[in-house]
């Protein structure tokens, strides 16, 4: 079991053909993904080789999911051409979108996100300036190393791409279901309440690790969720803690504004409701490792 991406999700790649889009399909595919085609109206009609695999490429969404039954793209188109690829992907229906694309200016974000909402937020948007979704054994949709961890049973929901593969790498002997890099842009998709309410409906997720960084309430607001939703033992890192006070650190959303936003005030709220927040990723990895072998 997994939240969003399976082993049968089928993987469209809108930017298949670029250099990015190319690289990480291939990477994709071995790691088990569905993947079934690609995106570019220039291309349409042709196919490209990865290692064996034919895959076709399609002049828009929603040719190809009426020809594969594609339920997942992942977007590798650069920035000006984001909102674009986005909008598409929402008026075909899709049921996941995962933009990876760094650098997408953040009225495009809060145009496509308005967009979406207007039509019943059929699609579910991951993103942008993330590293994707990885279900270990089943499939990876996006750029996330498919060989740092195993299939196990604790959800990750990460603002950090790096921080994701090592908080992976230091609990690969427990494994995950489903570990989600939402992105640390202003203005995202899927949320960390979003992913701690998925987390939480699914059976085979036992307890949530939730890294957040400095700047904004997401964190202050997940930790009110976390209090009235979750069951689950959650357990948090906040990058940030060494951060000098008025300085902006990061991702476009990591801004602090006096004492709202900080690490110690985040840290704070999550505490609060009775989420264990390590000091460094080691040791939050260890407060999860000493939860799982408890359970």
């Amino acid at each position: 079991m997994a939240i969003w991406l399976t082993k049968d999700s089928k993987v469209i790649v809108q930017g298949m053909t670029g250099s990015e889009g190319s690289k990480h399909t291939r990477r994709m595919l071995a790691a088990g993904t569905n993947v079934v085609g690609g995106v570019n109206p220039r291309k349409a009609g042709t196919t490209v080789d990865f290692d064996g695999t034919e895959l076709p490429v399609f002049a828009s969404v929603s040719d190809a999911m009426k020809e594969t039954g594609a339920d997942v793209t992942v977007i590798f188109v650069p920035p000006q051409f984001t909102k674009g690829a986005v909008v598409e992907a929402i008026d075909a229906g899709i049921a996941l979108a995962v933009v990876i694309t760094e650098g997408v200016p953040v009225h495009d974000s809060a145009a496509f996100w308005a967009y979406n909402v207007a039509r019943g937020e059929r699609t579910r948007i991951i993103g942008p300036n993330c590293p994707g979704i990885a279900s270990p054994g089943a499939a990876n949709a996006g750029i996330i190393p498919a060989d740092i961890t195993g299939s196990g049973r604790i959800g990750l929901v990460s603002k950090s791409g790096t921080l994701t593969y090592q908080m992976m790498y230091e609990l690969r002997d427990i494994g995950f279901s489903t570990c989600v890099g939402i992105g640390g842009d202003p203005i995202i998709g899927t949320t960390h309440i979003d992913a701690l309410a998925a987390f939480e409906a699914d059976p085979e997720t036992d307890a949530i690790v939730m890294i957040g960084e400095i700047g904004g309430d997401a964190e202050e607001r997940a930790a009110e969720f976390i209090k009235a939703n979750v069951t689950k033992p959650v357990v948090g890192y906040i990058a940030g803690f060494t951060a000098p006070p008025g300085k902006t650190m990061g991702h476009a959303g990591a801004i602090i504004s006096g004492s709202a936003g900080t690490a110690d005030a985040k840290k704070a709220a999550l505490e609060a409701v009775g989420v264990k927040v390590g000091k460094t990723p080691t040791e939050t990895a260890k407060l999860m490792r000493e939860i799982m072998s408890a359970g």
